[in-house]
């Protein structure tokens, strides 16, 4: 049986928010002595076929993988599908959806916060990401490179020397959240709609990150979840503390859903998060999903 250290849950710069092209990340991973990544970009599965061609030269096996946004009881979910056909036509209507949605969500935030008298345009945040949706972090990473942004008093405090690579999750936070200034209301697709396309896909649901604040995913929630389909679980990533990882660990063995496990690298947006940061998952990890997907 194959062996070895894998990362389900990367992004590359196919992501708004990601820096690394796909075959920097296979070359990266090859490095790092990783047997499996799979790179999940947000709503988009434009990392394809260069990530599969990159991975075939490096070693390194690479598994098709997209990260959906979609909603669930008022709530943001994040949920990957490995292993899906990234050449289908219903993935295809996923990402036009969900695109949608994204791009008139950013116009709405762009016009809150120029209404709120920060100096940034529509133009700019659209030159800025060329065939993409710009998600909040990517608004705000637009806005503080901007050096007339260090001058204006009301960004000031993002440019302190100690919090400044963290700065555009710090400003999403004080501005794109729920009941902050610039919030705008989300209108993704439900989450129990994309579980149950995941097997029409050639996927299986995996939840991210079940413990981020935004989705704080209660055991009632997974019991839910898995009704509806859901085979996986990220149990091991970086938004978790011990107690959420042991907490959901156990969840998932009491669901039979997989184990799994994902650094959710993108680069500059998350420093905190470095390449091969995780070291939980093993390739056994991989078979168990395999083993879940849909019969051809």
């Amino acid at each position: 049986m194959k062996t070895g250290f894998v990362d389900l849950h990367i992004h590359s710069d196919r992501s708004s928010d990601g820096d690394f092209p796909p075959a920097a990340l296979a070359r990266m991973a090859a490095e790092a002595g990783f047997a499996a990544i799979a790179i999940a970009d947000h709503d988009t599965v434009a990392a394809y076929p260069e990530a599969l061609e990159a991975g075939s030269r490096e070693g390194v096996e690479v598994i098709p993988n997209m990260e959906v946004t979609t909603m669930y009881e008022d709530r943001e979910f994040h949920v990957q599908l490995p292993f899906l056909d990234w050449t289908s036509d219903r993935v295809a209507r996923i990402v036009t959806r969900v695109a949608e949605s994204r791009w008139e969500e950013a116009r709405q935030r762009v016009a809150n916060l120029r209404a709120l008298g920060l100096n940034i345009s529509w133009e700019e945040i659209k030159a800025a990401s060329p065939g993409m949706a710009p998600l909040g972090v990517t608004i705000a990473r637009i806005l503080l490179d901007k050096p007339e942004s260090r001058r204006d008093p009301a960004l000031a405090k993002y440019y302190d020397e100690e919090g400044f690579p963290l700065a555009p999750a710090y400003f999403y936070r004080d501005f794109f959240l729920e009941s902050a200034p610039a919030y705008v209301p989300k209108r993704h697709i439900p989450l129990l709609e994309v579980i149950e396309e995941a097997p029409k896909v050639g996927a299986v649901a995996v939840l991210s990150h079940p413990g981020a604040y935004f989705q704080n995913t209660t055991a009632r929630d997974l019991v839910r979840l898995k009704d509806a389909g859901l085979a996986g679980l990220e149990v091991y990533t970086p938004y978790h503390e011990p107690e959420q990882t042991r907490f959901y660990a156990e969840e998932a063995r009491r669901l039979d859903l997989v184990l799994t496990a994902g650094s959710d690298f993108h680069g500059r947006v998350k420093p905190h998060v470095t390449f091969g940061l995780i070291k939980d998952g093993g390739y056994e990890m991989v078979e168990a999903l395999r083993a879940r997907r849909p019969s051809p």
